[in-house]
């Protein structure tokens, strides 16, 4: 380890009190997406006790700069919003606001990201360029906050040549870190399926269009683009969480049933493609049987594709400040993120941090051990020093 990992590490460690006191602060007082206003004003208000500069976007999003010598500009990214989960732990810091929680770990990000701007700051003289914080709203949200951030120029005067987004990952012990080189996470679409049919009585189905023979009929035959269309070397996931239909009762047949559901994958031309056999397929089964249907998608977030070089590069950088037994390798997830917009403007790279939590993320236990948040702060301000080569 050399003189500024050293240095790094210290300064993180030291600034680990006041991270700790932020990230209690803002899980006790978590905002749904783009409702941020109390968490912006908070993070507004570190900055300006650090003497960070910084200005309003995406609505309650924040850009900061720590500024040094002519250079390059490398960007860091956390999100900001919370859940609507009613809280179960019972901790000091737990959420104070009735149904809404940090159980993504957004709190862990943004602290992380305030620790790593206390740390730059003092580090600020060796400086060969500039640092961009980005404080985001709405990660949990379409149309995403990083498309607002996007918009407002978060990305430009100059492009940064990096871009470095951390998220937490409970499976992994505080200390510990995981990247994943190439395509790393999945593109998410909203789908809103509804089945249209005639009502009638359950004991006269030759009088009625049955919607819900349809719908089992449709939910199969959609299940088979996946099964039998799909290259089955590429990863697509086709889920419908929730049906519904008006009314009713045992021997009702209902006018209509009501689908929701998600579709996932790592292309973006079948992911196009996917989105026109579904309405097809859909549409021709329910005409086939005497119904109607009707699709709607909602466009979500991007596939997330990490630069290569620029991930083996940071898997590198982190071995260093971290030890090669803390850096571990990552598997392809199907999970979505709007970092993924990112990802498709600048070379970017999003990682995992070790928080070592018994319970995932979006359960209502979710908790993490504060540790984590010396790696987080130390290691984000560790890559931007590294990529300026300070």
């Amino acid at each position: 380890m050399n003189d500024l990992c050293t240095r790094v590490c210290a300064l993180a460690e030291a600034a680990t009190p006041q991270s700790v006191a932020d990230r209690r602060h803002l899980h006790a007082h978590p905002e749904l997406s783009f409702e941020e206003h109390e968490t912006v004003a908070y993070v507004a208000g570190r900055l300006d006790e650090m003497g960070v500069p910084h200005r309003r976007v995406a609505g309650t999003g924040l850009i900061a700069e720590v500024r040094g010598g002519a250079g390059p500009t490398v960007a860091l990214r956390a999100d900001m919003d919370a859940l609507p989960i009613q809280e179960a732990n019972e901790v000091p810091y737990r959420s104070t606001r009735e149904g809404v929680m940090h159980a993504c770990g957004h709190d862990v990000h943004t602290a992380s990201l305030l620790g790593a701007a206390r740390v730059l700051k003092q580090l600020e003289g060796k400086l060969n360029g500039t640092i961009r914080m980005l404080f985001q709203p709405g990660e949990e949200k379409l149309p995403g906050g990083a498309t607002l951030m996007i918009r407002d120029g978060a990305l430009q005067d100059p492009a940064p040549g990096a871009l470095f987004g951390q998220h937490v990952h409970p499976p992994l012990p505080a200390g510990t870190v995981g990247f994943r080189p190439g395509i790393y996470m999945a593109s998410t679409d909203e789908l809103f399926l509804t089945i249209y049919g005639r009502g009638g009585h359950g004991a006269m189905p030759h009088q009625a269009v049955d919607p819900i023979v349809i719908t089992a009929q449709v939910i199969t035959a959609l299940q088979q683009l996946v099964s039998r269309e799909s290259d089955p070397t590429l990863p697509v996931v086709l889920t419908f969480g929730k049906i519904g239909s008006e009314g009713g009762a045992t021997n009702v047949i209902p006018n209509a049933v009501r689908l929701e559901g998600t579709l996932r994958t790592l292309d973006e031309a079948w992911r196009k493609e996917l989105h026109q056999r579904l309405r097809r397929t859909a549409e021709g089964i329910a005409a086939a049987l005497g119904g109607r249907a009707e699709l709607e998608i909602g466009h979500g977030y991007p596939f997330l594709k990490n630069d290569e070089p620029l991930t083996h590069w940071a898997q590198a950088a982190a071995r260093k400040l971290l030890g090669e037994d803390k850096v571990v390798d990552l598997p392809i997830r199907m999970t979505g993120e709007d970092f993924a917009f990112y990802t498709h403007h600048v070379p970017a790279c999003f990682y995992r941090l070790g928080v070592g939590s018994p319970s995932p993320v979006h359960t209502d236990t979710f908790d993490v051990d504060e540790r984590c948040l010396t790696t987080g702060s130390a290691l984000l301000a560790w890559l931007a020093l590294e990529r300026l080569g300070a």
